[in-house]
């Protein structure tokens, strides 16, 4: 869909979004970023920068609602037969202090799940996510461990399947692998 829309001096994305191309985490400013909004390579992006359309310039949010004014990347994500709303956090906390976020997540959350993270160590393990459901359900993700949250009702802690442990510590070893580099990489 063709909005009209352009990033402008927004460049949220080049922060928040990892780029493999580039040997960039996410959560890091990328290295041709420009002061004021653009990007340094703009001709030669990579390609998954040159198809990356955030919700907000897809049209899916209000005018005011550009990224770098709501302090999140957001971005409705398909993965087989689901799909939820992704709210990347530009700093920690920013869906907290902003009355809008919490309003889009609560207009998406009827139809579809919402995933709060921010972009802090994402290489963390450990590193702690929220997914809000319809009905008030909220689980809330730490490493192996969910704590759900039901109105009305007291959280319950569980810990994933031993079968499951295994093959998330086996998938985080090889995604480690394979950004290992990324660190000092520019």
């Amino acid at each position: 869909m063709n909005t009209g829309r352009e990033c402008g001096a927004c460049s949220l994305c080049c922060t928040v979004l990892r780029v493999d191309e580039l040997k960039k985490l996410g959560g890091t400013p990328c290295v041709h970023q420009r002061e004021g909004g653009g990007c340094g390579i703009y001709a030669q992006r990579p390609g998954i920068c040159r198809a990356y359309r955030c919700l907000w310039l897809g049209g899916g949010l209000r005018d005011e609602d550009r990224p770098d004014a709501l302090g999140a990347v957001l971005d409705v994500v398909t993965q087989g037969t689901s799909a939820w709303l992704e709210i990347r956090e530009a700093e920690p906390g920013a869906f907290e202090r902003s009355a809008r976020l919490r309003e889009i997540a609560q207009e998406y959350r009827a139809s579809m799940p919402v995933r709060i993270a921010d972009t802090a160590d994402v290489l963390d393990p450990a590193r702690r996510f929220r997914v809000l459901l319809p009905g008030g359900e909220e689980r809330v993700v730490e490493g192996e461990w969910t704590t759900l949250v039901r109105p009305g009702q007291p959280d319950a802690h569980l810990r994933l399947p031993h079968l499951e442990r295994w093959l998330r510590r086996l998938g985080l070893f090889f995604r480690r692998r394979r950004v290992a580099k990324y660190r000092g990489a520019r």
